[in-house]
């Protein structure tokens, strides 16, 4: 088993150094961000062509296909990498790309309003992802010469960001979160047949004396529930929410707290939702001391929302809330998290908490604030928390395998601005160039974790 290991390791690091000389390149997983004492151990790093990682945002696994998916915007495409062997397949481009806040001067800071691609999604073949143009790029993973087969504008000035499908893939939910005022659009997605159709339905928008005009409000990361048939969106702050006093934004000492919207897709709402209605089954809930990033469904129709002092600074915890009774839990000991996730597998939430310990510092050197969160979806209790690079928001998990991937930036030394400036990430990728560190966890310890397809025969990730 180790030398398995250690010869995958150093196939994977062939081709890693793109700033520093090939004698200058250490091996993964060696550092805070490889701690023997945790249950979600590094495995290895996987290494990325081109341009060194400085920007990057949600990512996405398909196990059935073996592939997991990465909207990099530094290379100005999605990253698909084999889960099965943890090797770089290729770039799918053809996206904007990194867009600078002030072009013109030096070390300036990306605009993510603008850059991409952003959210990504897939069922089957297809492959959904937004750009920072408004556009929905639709993506045949079968067409290795063509692929794109669409880009379809959502009307809008900035990305399309974060997005979910139905089960069977025929409906997509895609969010302009850097609207004012945001909105979500409805498409007709390609479900299981082999030619696009993808079209628009509807834009989706949300009360103004919820969500109001002027005030740099967003819409973050949509998931599907099947059990309810809705989806259901983050808002990362509502007004009035807990009271008529609360501010917009994350500092003073009574910010407003977020919401939930709940779609029916089925049933497109004609005028913009307001308050939940008990009898549509739509409309905005209310949170408890969470102002969310990040949504995804668990067992038992609970959704984990990644409660962040981002949007809201008195943030400290991670909520579960249950889509049919909406009662919830305020997870302690973890926050901050952008993109997070079920792991059907080994049942367990995975969170990509980037400020775990607050906007900004709160955490000595080198941990830096970043950690991938480990939460029990069963007893809705935090297992461990492992320590990341910074601006590690983005997670995804592989099913079939009990494989975790969270992508690291490059340090600051090698992209700038937006960089690492903490060793973690270096010694997870084994380089400063960034990379996507891959964590796994061992659930049948019988079996040689050389073969992992055995774990379990099961459906898609739904967000």
């Amino acid at each position: 088993m180790l030398s398995r290991l250690t010869s995958r390791k150093s196939i994977l690091l062939g081709a890693v150094s793109l700033a520093a000389s090939a004698a200058a390149v250490a091996g993964p997983c060696t550092g805070p961000g490889a701690p023997t004492t945790t249950e979600t151990k590094c495995l290895t790093a996987v290494a990325i062509p081109g341009n060194p990682l400085r920007s990057f945002d949600i990512s996405w696994v398909n196990p059935h296909r073996a592939e997991y998916y990465l909207g990099d915007r530094s290379n100005a495409g999605i990253d698909v990498i084999d889960t099965r062997t943890l090797m770089f397949k290729r770039t799918i481009g053809g996206f904007v790309g990194v867009i600078l806040s002030n072009p013109g001067k030096p070390n300036e800071a990306v605009n993510n309003n603008v850059s991409g691609p952003d959210g990504v999604t897939s069922h089957g073949r297809w492959l959904y992802a937004g750009d920072g143009d408004s556009t929905l790029h639709v993506i045949d993973l079968d067409d290795l010469a063509s692929p794109t087969k669409a880009k379809i504008n959502t009307g809008g000035a900035t990305r399309v960001d974060e997005m979910a499908l139905t089960t069977d893939g025929t409906l997509l939910l895609a969010a302009n979160n850097a609207e004012d005022p945001p909105f979500a659009t409805l498409f007709r997605a390609n479900g299981d047949q082999s030619f696009n159709s993808t079209t628009i339905i509807t834009r989706i928008t949300v009360a103004d004396a919820i969500v109001p005009a002027g005030q740099g409000l967003s819409l973050e990361q949509p998931a599907w529930d099947p059990k309810t048939q809705r989806f259901y969106v983050s808002i990362p702050q509502i007004a009035n929410n807990p009271n008529a006093s609360c501010t917009f934004g994350s500092g003073g000492t009574d910010p407003c707290q977020g919401g939930l919207l709940v779609i029916d897709p089925f049933n497109p709402p004609a005028t913009p939702l307001g308050a939940f209605n008990s009898v549509t089954g739509t409309g905005v809930i209310s949170l408890n001391e969470c102002g969310p990033n990040g949504a995804t469904v668990g067992p038992h129709a609970n959704l984990l929302l990644g409660c962040t002092p981002q949007n809201v600074g008195t943030n400290t915890s991670t909520l579960v809330i249950n889509a049919q009774s909406h009662h919830f839990a305020n997870i302690g000991g973890i926050t901050g998290s952008d993109e997070v996730w079920f792991n059907k597998g080994d049942d367990r939430y995975y969170t990509a908490s980037n400020r775990d310990c607050g906007k900004a510092g709160g955490c000595p050197a080198p941990a830096g604030g970043a950690v991938l969160g480990v939460i029990n979806a069963e007893t809705n209790l935090l297992i461990e928390k492992v320590p990341q690079g910074q601006n590690s928001h983005s997670v995804a998990a592989d099913s079939k395998r009990n494989l975790i991937f969270v992508p690291q930036v490059g340090t600051t030394g090698v992209v700038g601005n937006g960089g690492d400036t903490t060793t973690v990430g270096t010694g997870i990728c084994g380089t400063p160039n960034g990379c996507v560190g891959v964590y796994i966890h061992h659930v049948d310890r019988d079996h040689d974790d050389g073969d992992r397809d055995h774990d379990r025969d099961d459906h898609d990730h739904d967000h």
